[in-house]
């Protein structure tokens, strides 16, 4: 009996031994994801399932923060009017919209989700958003009833330089591979000057080229993979990567994490964990992630009310690059850039140059097409090679058909010469310098004309947010519109401004944002003291809360 008491005590301990370790590494894991849902993807899926989908009648999309009978009125009709002069100015454009919708799955994705979904089915009735345009000239868009916008999409992030020089370097591109036309496979002599450029921007050794900032992103972490025996991947809260499951747990991807790990961005617990950890093959940082840490894309469909906010500080954010660096090398985890948005848009050399730290790879895409869908994987020797000389059988296989297209190498060679010219290097001079004050001089005359609206930046990127709590700020998007302003489809949260921007453009569109602003405030749906932030979103809690009660 004694013996026996005695194993079971020495198992027990041995057990103990072998499970504490597993236990507080687990733990530390835990600590070091960011406490929104944002950092717990498993979580966020769950919570999604619970929301149960419902819609405002008409009393309560004018009323849904109890105002007074004389601002109902406001609101109504100031939308009847908002919804007038849209569909009446852009009749051309929303009727083929609305023709073509049926058959484009993205229209009838982002048509429900540019505002809140209690509101957005009463929207979609009466306002229609025209998708549709037929020619881009300098900072501007034109579509197909001749209304002109000063273009604030960015074309996703693509339109760095303005429309014109896009063009050209599609049409100059094409000209120079013309009597290669479509063959594949085989290389124009354009590829090598690509890569030498390339190589020289990035400070990396090789390059690789794919079809789409996804693809190139995929590559990356693939080789990574590869070379470490590693599977694990380290995102961080937020970050957008790409549309492909590792890279974007929770929302939005039907399938559950399998090797990712969402940490805290700029957290001190993360880096513990990439201290400790033997499973973590690379640790993918987007850039544009320093405008807004550990909240995702911000997107009026999110609005519930005015807690948005950002906060780009470089210096903290370039100490943070240069710890995970330190981390990063020092666990042989490969650090990985994705400069799909962000690259050839705050620096030339990218966000490597802006903040001064180097990574094992970069992942380049959008702009340095010219024009044309691309994506590249740039990084050093070491983690580049697909094979192994030594094992035959054991390679990292990655190709694509249209990978080096070349009107694409075309179209890029002549956007890498341009960006040497002295015309394009001049909008790099004092970059941060320009933008910041421009966001400043905005915001300056929001404040002296009273209005519940700010600007926040990382160079030419921006983000609105607001400073009076409002259910209804997901509307300004339709007012920035019906000025002459063209945004994206997630609204106010993202304004991207092209660099040949003048200072006469720029003040046209302060005037057309300040006028927006205004007719907010005069149709009643910036209304100062009628609910807080916590007031608002307890009720829309309560909101959900009874509609899933009363479905049981």
């Amino acid at each position: 009996m004694e013996i026996f008491s005695l194993t079971t005590l020495a198992l027990a301990s041995a057990t103990a031994a072998l499970l504490l370790p597993k236990a507080h590494e687990r733990l530390q894991l835990s600590l070091a994801k960011h406490r929104s849902l944002a950092g717990h993807s498993r979580m966020a899926k769950r919570v999604a399932s619970l929301i149960p989908g419902y819609a405002y009648d008409e009393a309560r999309f004018f009323n849904c923060d109890g105002v007074p009978d004389e601002v109902e009125q406001r609101r109504r009709a100031g939308f009847a009017r908002l919804a007038d002069e849209l569909n009446g100015r852009h009749a051309r454009s929303i009727a083929l919209t609305q023709q073509a919708r049926s058959g484009i799955a993205d229209l009838q994705f982002t048509g429900a989700y540019r505002v809140p979904f209690q509101f957005s089915p009463y929207v979609r009735e009466r306002i229609a958003v025209g998708a549709f345009v037929q020619r881009a000239d300098g900072v501007t868009l034109t579509d197909l009833d001749g209304q002109r916008f000063y273009d604030l999409t960015g074309s996703y992030g693509v339109n760095v330089m303005g429309h014109d020089f896009y063009k050209t370097c599609m049409a100059e591109g094409m000209a120079l591979v013309s009597e290669l036309g479509s063959v594949l496979g085989s290389y124009h002599p354009v590829v090598f000057d690509n890569v030498q450029r390339l190589q020289a921007i990035s400070g990396l050794d090789q390059v690789s080229f794919h079809m789409s900032g996804t693809e190139a992103v995929m590559q990356a972490v693939r080789l990574a993979r590869y070379h470490t025996g590693r599977k694990r991947l380290v995102r961080f809260c937020g970050a957008y990567h790409g549309w492909w499951e590792d890279v974007q747990p929770g929302l939005g991807n039907p399938l559950p994490p399998g090797h990712t790990y969402t940490l805290s961005d700029l957290s001190e617990r993360s880096l513990q964990v990439l201290s400790r950890r033997r499973d973590i093959a690379c640790v993918l940082v987007n850039p544009l992630q320093a405008l807004h840490p550990n909240a995702g894309a911000p997107g009026d469909g999110a609005l519930i009310d005015s807690s948005r906010r950002t906060n780009f500080d470089r210096a903290a954010y370039t100490a943070w690059l240069q710890r995970l660096r330190e981390v990063c090398t020092r666990r042989g985890i490969a650090l990985i850039f994705d400069e799909i948005f962000v690259g050839f848009r705050i620096a030339s050399g990218g966000a490597q140059a802006y903040f001064g730290v180097r990574a094992d790879m970069v992942t380049y895409g959008k702009t340095l097409g010219g024009g044309f869908p691309v994506g590249v994987v740039c990084g050093r020797s070491a983690w580049m090679k697909r094979f192994r000389e030594n094992r035959p059988a054991d390679i990292c296989f990655a190709r694509g058909t249209f990978n080096a297209h070349p009107a694409v190498m075309g179209a890029m060679n002549v956007f890498l010469r341009r960006l040497e010219t002295p015309a394009i290097q001049a909008l790099y001079d004092n970059l941060d310098a320009t933008w910041d004050g421009r966001a400043a001089k905005l915001n300056a005359r929001l404040a002296k004309a009273g209005l519940p609206l700010r600007v926040a930046n990382l160079s030419s990127i921006w983000t609105m947010t607001f400073t009076e709590p409002s259910r209804y700020n997901w509307l300004l998007q339709y007012c920035l519109r019906a000025e002459g302003l063209a945004l994206s489809w997630v609204g106010s949260g993202r304004l991207v401004f092209s660099l040949n921007y003048t200072e006469a453009d720029f003040d046209a569109v302060c005037d057309r944002i300040e006028a927006a602003a205004r007719r907010m405030v005069d149709d009643g749906w910036w209304l100062p003291g009628t609910q807080s932030n916590r007031d608002i979103r307890r009720g829309v809690l309560k909101e959900m809360l009874r509609q899933r009660l009363h479905r049981r």
